[in-house]
């Protein structure tokens, strides 16, 4: 998929997507914001407008507050490119969150999956 067609998607459409990834190996919703707050800077609040206004995912990681800077710790691969590797600055932070969430679902512990 062309990244300009990803950066367009809808964020409000992916996060149920990354929280049903989750559920679906007993993780909980509040496990999924609580990583995208990580990775962000949002606010529970923040998320939750974001998600209202329906923002795609460009503006999402646009207006993020900050994001956080032990994100660089964050490796592996996913669909089978290593996220540490991605060029495209955008389309590294989105892989962030998918490895992030990807690393929830496997059952890894909050405090690795937080780099802590």
């Amino acid at each position: 998929m062309e990244n300009k067609k990803v950066f367009a998607m809808k964020f409000s459409k992916i996060y149920p997507l990354l929280v049903q990834k989750a559920e679906r190996k007993n993780r909980s919703r509040e496990e999924v914001d609580a990583v995208i707050c990580w990775l962000t800077g949002y606010d529970p609040e923040g998320l939750a407008r974001q998600l209202t206004r329906d923002v795609d995912y460009e503006t999402f990681f646009q207006e993020a507050p900050q994001m956080n800077p032990r994100c660089v710790l964050i490796k592996g691969k996913v669909c089978g490119i290593a996220v540490e590797d991605i060029e495209d600055p955008l389309m590294q932070k989105i892989r962030y969150l998918d490895k992030l969430v990807d690393e929830l679902a496997r059952g890894k512990a909050m405090e690795k999956i937080l780099r802590g």
